[in-house]
């Protein structure tokens, strides 16, 4: 028995219906056309689907068994049907991100909550295990977002810049170096220096000031929490190198000095990488406009 979409659609409907014109008209097909098909399905079954003589119109045991399937089955059907809708639209989709920073918990997670809001349908969810992985887990679509800010040139990737911040010096309001206006490298030398752990490549600090300088700390602590850096930080059991808008609320704390790093500044910019083709999504380029405006009120708060 060759048995289609559209057999099921049309037993649901005379039953629904009660009879073979109102059928016809719910599924804008003529009268005869619906006969045929019943005729034709009948045959094909080899068993009588309706008794016939009978209004309303009634399915046999036959009938019936195939009602129930179409109970069943029309409806997840029409809710695919739904969902490519709204994938096609915009509405649905995924939106799983991966983060190369730690201190960018800091403002992601405003930026999810204003997200979640406006896209309720989208799945939204952050792969902290893929972090080492990012770039290569995007092009495999494990995620589809990576927060990096070391751009590099992929096939089907698209790198779009968020904001630019500053990485600062933070240490205790005591600490000997509180009386620099800026801190060099060599300053570093005689320094338990606290970062988060991961790989020194991708700590601004070492890329772009004490690998190129060859200057080494006297001691590296590695901390995952923000909170518990700047809690060591205040106590004097090291100092660290945190992004300007982690440290908008010790800027003025009297247990803290924050300085910059150099007498320039040392100024990177954050990214969001995605796949080219999910670029033009509307849901994606929501996200990357909250993504931008976010971290600016908390530089400026």
């Amino acid at each position: 028995m060759h048995l289609e979409l559209r057999h099921l659609r049309t037993i649901h409907a005379i039953h629904r219906a009660g009879g073979l014109a109102r059928a016809a008209d719910q599924l804008n097909i003529t009268q005869s056309a619906l006969s045929h098909q019943i005729k034709g399905l009948e045959d094909q079954a080899g068993v009588e689907l309706f008794v016939r003589r009978t209004k309303p119109l009634k399915l046999s045991a036959a009938g019936l068994r195939l009602l129930r399937l179409a109970e069943k089955v029309l409806p997840e059907v029409e809710a695919v049907q739904e969902d490519f809708r709204n994938l096609l639209t915009g509405k649905t989709g995924r939106l799983h991100i991966a983060i190369e920073c730690h201190a960018c918990f800091d403002w992601l997670f405003p930026v999810l909550e204003g997200f979640r809001r406006a896209w309720p349908d989208v799945d939204v969810d952050i792969r902290p295990g893929l972090a080492f992985d990012a770039l290569a887990a995007l092009q495999r679509e494990e995620v589809d977002v990576v927060i990096s800010s070391d751009p590099e040139t992929l096939d089907h990737v698209e790198f779009s810049p968020l904001f630019d911040y500053e990485a600062r010096f933070v240490a205790a309001a005591q600490h000997p170096l509180a009386q620099k206006p800026f801190i060099e490298a060599g300053d570093f030398r005689d320094q338990l220096l606290i970062t988060y752990p991961v790989e020194r490549a991708r700590l601004d600090i070492f890329s772009q000031l004490l690998t190129p300088a060859r200057v080494e700390p006297r001691a590296l602590r590695q901390v995952e929490l923000t909170a518990v850096i700047l809690l060591l930080v205040a106590s004097n059991r090291g100092v660290s190198v945190l992004p300007d808008w982690v440290l908008r609320e010790v800027r003025y704390h009297a247990d803290y000095i924050t300085r910059p790093i150099t007498e320039t500044g040392l100024t990177r910019r954050l990214y969001a990488a995605m796949r080219s083709d999910d670029t033009t999504r509307p849901f994606m380029a929501h996200f990357l406009r909250l993504a931008r405006s976010e971290p600016v009120k908390l530089q400026r708060a």
